[in-house]
């Protein structure tokens, strides 16, 4: 069955995480992804590891399946040529090059939109393309320090931590592949591409949220507050006699059913405790109470008393029991491809669940060049291009 974007054509010049996330997502949805590497292939995260199987890295997979491989030299006009062969026929240009490199190669989207007036250009760069920071280079890491994510992120005691995962590389390919997508639609009713200029800075800034709001209304500098959440109490980690657990409790009655639980039904009527604004004002008397019963039982005894009382809780699970996890099991979550030199590979699925297009693994991640001949002829240009 054909993918809901089955007939869209997607030239991807990006590297690393945030472009070719956007790019597998659009592929994963059925269109199809050229991506485009300098020869013998040029993204770093073909060299980012251990782990590698038979030399492919791990790294590199996460974000690269459903595409197809050519290598091109950019800064020869062979090279040049090939990418407006391809411009001709494709529905977006993605790329993410520091700004004005694009326009040295003679591939700036003013030429593009020439080649092809249809044409959805996407260009992602850690500042933008304008401002003062434009030619500054952005960094996942670089990105999360300045945007204040950090700073809100680990505890007093940590000082200032960044996520487990390039959370701003992974936001930013999901704000581009949003912006592409809208950009597509719009297209239908004026037939006119556009250029989207997404930076990584203004996605880790939009990503504070609640956080974010909360400094614009009240300029209180906000700080780091571990596992507590900044609006809602109790809502953290509580350690338990063999673990630790999440409790969620996001209202007034669910904090009532989680006392109940604990045993300590008079804390709820304690007008310290009774609505979440209080508790958030006396969170540093709240919370040892509830940490002084939570640690005399097991993990999976709290577990089961708060879904019976339908109190929002969780196990803090490491990475093989989320991979054994049975709901994820049931949705697919974790699939197993083939790959012509790792041999069987093992990927994290879709979330995007559809009732008439689903999504469908068809292509390995590709090797640097593996359709060179099958892009060339189809674009009359059937001598291997370097």
């Amino acid at each position: 069955m054909a993918g809901a974007l089955n007939t869209i054509k997607v030239l991807d010049l990006s590297r690393v995480l945030a472009g070719p996330y956007c790019t597998m997502i659009l592929g994963d949805l059925g269109a199809e992804v050229i991506k485009v590497e300098a020869p013998n292939g040029s993204d770093e995260t073909r060299g980012w590891g251990p782990p590698f199987k038979n030399d492919v890295s791990a790294y590199y997979l996460t974000a690269n399946r459903n595409k197809k491989s050519i290598t091109l030299d950019l800064k020869t006009e062979e090279g040049v040529e090939v990418v407006k062969k391809l411009v001709r026929e494709s529905d977006v240009v993605i790329h993410n090059f520091k700004t004005g490199t694009m326009e040295r190669f003679g591939l700036g989207y003013d030429t593009l939109y020439e080649l092809n007036p249809r044409i959805v250009y996407c260009s992602i760069t850690g500042f933008g393309e304008t401002g003062p920071s434009r030619d500054m280079p952005g960094y996942d890491f670089i990105i999360q320090a300045m945007s204040g994510l950090m700073s809100i992120t680990g505890t007093k005691e940590s000082g200032p931590q960044k996520s487990g995962v390039a959370i701003t590389d992974v936001l930013t390919g999901l704000y581009a592949c949003i912006g592409i997508q809208a950009a597509l639609l719009e297209r239908v009713q004026s037939g006119i591409g556009q250029k989207l200029d997404i930076a990584l800075y203004d996605t880790a800034v939009s990503a504070l949220v609640n956080i974010g709001s909360n400094y614009l209304m009240s300029e209180a500098i906000p700080t780091a507050l571990g596992n507590e959440h900044a609006n809602i109490v109790p809502y953290q980690t509580f350690r338990t006699f063999d673990g630790e657990m999440v409790i969620a409790v996001g209202n007034d009655n669910q904090f009532k059913a989680l006392c109940h639980v604990l045993g300590e039904s008079e804390i709820a009527m304690d007008d310290r405790f009774k609505r979440n604004r209080e508790r958030v004002k006396f969170r540093a008397e709240l919370i040892p109470k509830l940490q002084e019963v939570f640690v005399t039982k097991s993990t999976a005894y709290w577990q089961e008393k708060c879904r019976e009382n339908n109190i929002p809780s969780g196990p803090i699970q490491n990475l093989e029991e989320v991979v054994n996890d049975e709901q994820l099991q049931s949705r697919n979550m974790f699939i197993t491809h083939d790959h012509p030199t790792a041999g069987s590979i093992k990927m994290i699925g879709s979330p995007l669940k559809f009732s008439r297009t689903p999504v469908e693994i068809k292509l390995h991640p590709p090797n640097p060049g593996e359709h060179q001949e099958e892009i060339m002829d189809r674009i009359g240009m059937n001598k291997t291009t370097n």
